[in-house]
Formats: C-alpha cells, structure tokens, sequence
C-alpha cells in the first residue's frame, strides 16, 4: 500500500493518541447546535449540514447537504438525489452524526474508521483502525469542490470507456455518451463514479461534472449552478478485492444471472426470411456448435428485421410468419430468444407495476405494457438498444422495467437484458453491458481489454464486446475475427454481432459470400472484407476449440459468477486485485485473471506467432501443455492461430465438464477436477437449476474444494443443498496436472478426501 501524503500520516499519528469523541443524539439536532459565523460550515454561501454515517462493514458515507431548517434538512436527507435508485446501501439504518458547525478539530469514530473533522476550509480524514490513513477529503468553500490525495498507486474504475487502462493523468466528464471518448476504439463511455486507488476507493455518488485525475491530487467539481447536496462514500481496504465488496455493499450486489446467459450468444442484424432464420438455428446444432442464444435486431436499425418497423412490437411477417410457432420452434432446438429494441421515451419514470398511462409515453408501465403481447410468446431477453440520452435515473428505470416486467409473467425466471447503457446499480438488476458500435481493427481489438477490466472494476461484473467489431473495415479478415472470438470466449458476455452479419458465423468464413455489406457511410473507414477472406477453412475449427472450451468450462465459470453474486467480484479480472504489491502486475491490462485461477493473455497483433506477456510471482502452468512456469517475470509464448495464452495459478482447482451444446443439456459423461499443484489451493463449486429464483430459498449445491498442497490431499466438502444439480450429480475424475493416475469418486452428502 503507498502511503498517503505525510500530512495524512501525521494526522493518523495524531489519532491514535487523541480520543475519539463518540456523538451522541443530541449531536444530530441541528437546532441544538446554533450557528456561528466562525463555526458554521458553508459552501457556496449557502448554510449545510455534514451527514456522516457507516455503510456495511468497510464504508462510511459523507454528506454536505443543504441547510434552511430542520424540515427541509430532513426533507433534503429523504430526497430522490440521496436515497436514488443507483443506491442499495447494506446495513442503511446505522446513526449517522450530523453538524452543522465545526469550532475545532473534532475526532469521530464510525464503522471501524476514525474521522477527523476541521474547518475553514473543511477537512475530513479518514484513518482505519489500525491506525493506517485511507483518505483525507478538502472542500472548497466557494465552489463544493472535493480534493482529495492520489497517492503514488494506479487509479481504476470510473465507469466503462474513456482513456485506458490506469485512470491516472486524465480529466474524465462524467457525461453518458456513445461519442465521448473515441467510439471506434474504445465504444461508448458509461461513468459511474467509483474511483479505486491504493487502499482507498470514493464512490462518487451521481457525478454530474467532471473528476479530474491530472495532478497529484484529484478534484472532483460539482455543477456551478447547484453544488449541493455533495455525497461521497469512502471506503478503506487490505486488499483490492475487499473493495468491490464494499462498493456492492452501497449500490447492490450482482444478480445471479440465468446459466444460458454465460453461453454463446449470436446476434443477426438483416434476416429476410424465416427460411434464413430457420437455416441458421439449424446450421449450429448439425454442426454440433455450442450455441444458447439467438438474439434478433429491430427493423429501423437494419433492413429487415424481427418486427416490422422501428419502435415497433409487430413481427415482421416474412420473417416470422407465425411468431408463436416459430418461437416454440427455436425452443424446441434448445435456443433462447431475445429482441432487439429501440430506446424508451426520453424520461422513463414510475414503475411496472403502475397502471399503464397511455397518455403518458414516459410512463415505465406505459412501456413496458407494449412488450407484454410479444414477450407472453415466450421471449427469454431483451436488448434495448440507445439510451445514452437519458438520464441517469431513466437509464435505471429501463432496465429495472426489464428486470421487473418480465417477472410479472414468469416471476421465477431469472430475466436477461443486454444495454449499450447504464448506470451504477445495474448489477443487481440483471443489467448487461456490451462496448457499443466499435470498429474492426486490430487496435480496437487490443483496446477493449482495458475497458473490459475497468468495467469489471466499476462493478459491471456481466461485459462483453461485439466480437469481430461492429463496423466493418478493411481489416476484418478471418484472422482477427479468430483473435476476437478467442477473446470473446474469456469475457462475459460471448457474443458476435456487426456489420455485414453474414460474416459474424462461426462458419461465416469458408462461405464465400458477404451478403448485404449493411455499410454506414458515417464511419470512417467503413468498408467490406476482402471476398478473398471468405475462403479460408481454418477458421471455424478455431471457433469451434473455443466454443467447446467455454461450455467445458461452464462449471469453472457459473462458479466464478456466483461468487460475483455474492463478493461483487467481476469475472473479468485486474490483476492488480491479487497482485497489488506488484508494479508490473498491476499495470498490465492487456491480460487478466478470469476467475481466480486462470490468466488470459489474448493475442492482438496481426499474423504474431508469439505473445509477451507477464506471470505474476509464484508457480504457473501452460493449460495447454501442463509447462510448468516460475512466475514474477515477463514470458515469451509462441502462439499459433488457434492459440491464445492461458495459465493456471499452482493451487488452482479447475473444473470442466463434458461437452454440451447448450448449458442445460443434460449429457452423460464425469466432471473433471485438474489440480495444479505447488500451492495450497480452495474453490467453491456452486450449481441449480440455472434459470429460476429457486436458490433464493436454498435450492443449490455448494461444494468447497481444499487442495492441502504440503499433504498432497484434495478434500471435498459438500456445505449447502441436498439436491444435487447437473453439473455435479455425475462421476467425478480428479487428476493432477503433473501426471499420475486419475482419481474416480462419487459425490455424497458427506467430506471425502483424496491423497496423491
């Protein structure tokens, strides 16, 4: 952890021998604290109190909000832009301490932090209570601003989008906008206003001006016009991932997304005709591609689409000519189904379960009632298109309404939205995030890691990217569409989507045919791929190597997504989270850990046949050879087109199952657990049903897994459920990655133990 500046350590050294003064009730009446001129606390010539109050067990939040008397103090503390829907504060009850006016420096001690308070101008510091300094936040008097120290550590989070990867060194406008910040390398730029440094993160709540990260302190500026209310939770951490605890702790914790969610997703933008449609379905399961998803796009975005004009909830006859039949036909192949749609009215308010208004367009209820004809037929997702014009509150309500609406009808299904947009407290509400209308190159290919691991870090834990990039360029060749889907297969969201879309197949790339080039002439660089390119037969095994380790890694995965369910941990993850101490480690963001225990190192350069890339300090392994690896040093690995870097940490546990051709298939064959030996290691495998709420009230199986590496014993620990789901009710193969005989158990209710 770099310290602070020394005036920060002096004050935690001043703490520790001064007493804290514990408020009591009477401190929280502003009308027993009468104003001084001297003592009062003012920003912007206008009178304000000072809210402070712990959030969970690693937070505390700091208000300054507008004082006139104390009804309106207490209509202020109740009001939409405190208690707003990005908000689902844990433990929100606790007391909170409130002033009105400062004489001297006063020592207050909150939820494990001791808060030092002075004035002229404000000063609030804030020491942990080992006595280590976390954060020490100045306001200017005049203008509402908060400075605060940057320390020497890289900066993260902010939001997705915007100048990558480490946030240092740049001004960042906290606007939503698809245009903000270099769309075709970087997509759109979403800011949420959670800042990580080292051993410190602000949670910036509703930044509506800038944050500017340029000098060795930060300065965030609130709107001239209305400075006020200023609401910032600090929070304090050991380690990285504790922090994303804290911030899921304030805004909520992510949703457990349905399992077919985390399979391949395949987007169409032109589809004429039901034939074609129909053709594609099948195309994936005779040849045996793993695919869950078919996600169709609006007419009005594409010449013919699943309905029949923009804005519109009417099929589109030539393409489905008898849309409950043709849905039930998709089904039947095991396929979900999810539309494409416009953007809402400019402002959504209310909420689903109001009364439909149909003189009234904003009116949540009012939207969503359009929906329900069309989603009654069995629609299994939504993918609303646009919002970067709402605020953020409708950005919220929209996809709250996707989250809540289709509840209505099936309340024990989990639903499913893909947005372009949002905002902080997404994750609990079953908001996806996709980059946005990137371009095809190779440097937009390798500037999508970094926005990925900052979305990641901003607590967007369900992100992805238009594999192949969404407008087409010269560029687009059936090499970086393999590189893309390589990549692809180790995010989130595993989805190809753009333009022309008869080149977004797996097998898109031996067919010889470019179909409607859906060009935009506003987009620089816009063009076709080479036809040449479209008769190259290597591409759809490499498709093909990824798709088939995705759904073997399902198991792997749908337990690193519970985890993010219950820490707020990302699946895509900085290395920075583990390996903070180490400077090179935390610095890289053109590779990161998926899950704990495997780090990627995608491969971004055109025709390379080696990857640099970096090993964290401690034992790895090739996953593809079972080399073993000394980490804490920079590596050179050959790389082939069909290959992509990937390592396992010693200690990892890395389960995979058979192979499926969509995530609910129930096939025969053993679970394979691979244990990577030269470190102790623990994972906790998790399963359900996948698709309903039903684990709400208990109905899932965790499994924890220790690897004893000193006694070379695996112990199995079944810890919740005793119905045994899919994933976990078959035969059990445990085999070390060095070799040796493999291990055949059969899961029982009680502790088994494994010696090699």
């Amino acid at each position: 952890m770099n310290p602070l500046p020394t005036a920060l350590s002096l004050l935690a050294f001043f703490l520790a021998f001064t007493p804290a003064v514990h408020l009591h009730a009477q401190d929280a009446n502003p009308q027993q604290q009468p104003l001084d001129r001297d003592t009062a606390l003012s920003i912007a010539h206008q009178s304000v109190e000072l809210r402070i109050a712990a959030v969970g067990r690693q937070a505390i939040r700091i208000s300054l909000l507008p004082l006139h008397d104390s009804a309106v103090a207490a209509q202020v503390l109740n009001s939409p832009d405190l208690d707003s829907p990005d908000l689902d504060l844990q433990d929100a009850n606790q007391p909170a301490v409130n002033l009105t006016s400062i004489a001297k420096t006063r020592t207050l001690s909150l939820g494990g932090y001791r808060v030092a308070l002075s004035n002229h101008p404000l000063r609030i510091s804030i020491v942990a209570g080992d006595g280590m300094p976390v954060q020490e936040l100045e306001v200017d008097p005049d203008t509402g601003a908060v400075t605060f120290p940057l320390g020497t550590g890289p900066l993260f989070g902010l939001g997705a989008g915007g100048p990558q990867f480490n946030r240092r060194g740049h001004n960042f406008p906290m606007v939503n906008s698809e245009d903000a910040y270099n769309k075709p390398l970087f997509g759109g730029r979403l800011p949420i206003g959670w800042l990580l440094g080292d051993g410190w993160a602000l949670f910036l709540h509703d930044p509506q001006s800038a944050i500017d990260l340029q000098d060795s302190r930060g300065t965030f500026t609130p709107p001239a016009s209305n400075p006020l209310p200023i609401d910032i939770f600090v929070a304090g951490f050991k380690q990285p991932a504790q922090a994303m605890t804290a911030y899921a702790a304030i805004t909520g914790f992510p949703s457990m997304p349905p399992v077919w969610a985390l399979g391949y997703q395949q987007s169409h933008r032109t589809v004429t005709s039901w034939q074609m449609v129909s053709t594609i379905a099948r195309t994936f399961r005779q040849k045996n591609l793993p695919c869950d998803v078919l996600i169709y796009l609006g007419t009005g975005f594409a010449p013919s689409g699943w309905n029949t004009g923009f804005r519109t909830f009417t099929f589109n006859p030539a393409v489905f000519p008898d849309p409950a039949q043709d849905i039930r036909t998709l089904h039947e192949m095991h396929f979900r189904v999810v539309l494409h749609k416009m953007g809402p009215p400019e402002n959504l308010a209310g909420s689903v379960s109001d009364k439909p208004d149909p003189s009234n367009p904003d009116s949540v209820a009012t939207y969503w009632s359009e929906h329900v004809p069309v989603a009654k037929l069995g629609i299994d997702g939504w993918w609303p298109d646009e919002g970067e014009k709402l605020s953020r509150t409708s950005r919220l309500a929209r996809i709250r309404m996707y989250w809540q609406g289709p509840q209505l009808l099936r309340p024990n299904v989990r639903p499913y939205t893909l947005n372009r947009t949002g905002f902080a407290g997404m994750q609990r509400m079953g908001g996806w995030l996709w980059s946005g209308d990137t371009t095809s190159t190779w440097q937009t290919l390798a500037d999508q890691i970094p926005v990925g691991i900052n979305a990641g870090l901003s607590g967007i834990p369900y992100w992805g990217t238009d594999i192949g990039g969404f407008f087409s360029t010269k560029q687009l060749t059936g090499e970086l569409f393999a590189r893309w889907f390589e990549f692809g297969a180790f995010t989130p969201l595993f989805r190809a989507h753009g333009r022309p879309s008869a080149t977004r197949y797996p097998w898109s790339w031996d067919s010889g045919q470019i179909g409607d080039p859906e060009l935009s002439p506003n987009v620089k660089g816009s063009a076709p791929p080479d036809l040449s390119e479209l008769h190259n037969p290597a591409i759809e095994p490499i498709c093909r190597k990824y798709l088939d380790l995705r759904y073997r890694l399902m198991p792997y995965l749908y337990a690193a997504a519970y985890q993010s369910h219950q820490t707020g941990l990302p699946i895509m993850r900085a290395l920075w989270l583990y390996y903070s101490g180490d400077p090179q480690a935390s610095a890289r963001g053109d590779e990161y850990l998926w899950g704990r225990d495997l780090l990627v190192a995608p491969v971004t350069e055109k025709g390379a046949t080696k990857r640099t890339l970096y090993l964290p300090h401690g034992l790895w392994y090739d996953f593809w050879t079972g080399q073993r690896v000394e980490g804490g040093r920079q590596i050179v690995r050959p790389v082939d087109l069909a290959t992509i870097p990937l390592y396992a940490r010693a200690g990892a546990i890395v389960p995979m199952g058979p192979l499926k051709q969509y995530t609910t298939e129930k096939v025969a064959g053993p679970l394979t657990l691979t244990i990577y030996p030269g470190h102790d290691g623990h994972i906790v495998l998790y399963d359900d049903d996948g698709v309903s709420f039903d684990f709400r009230s208990g109905q899932y199986t965790t499994i924890a897994l220790d690897w004893n590496d000193r006694a070379r014993r695996l112990t199995l620990t079944p810890e919740h459920g005793s119905q045994v789901w899919n994933e976990l009710s078959r035969q059990i193969e445990v085999r070390l990655a060095t070799g040796g005989p493999v291990r055949h158990i059969v899961l029982g209710t009680k502790a088994q133990a494994l010696q090699f």
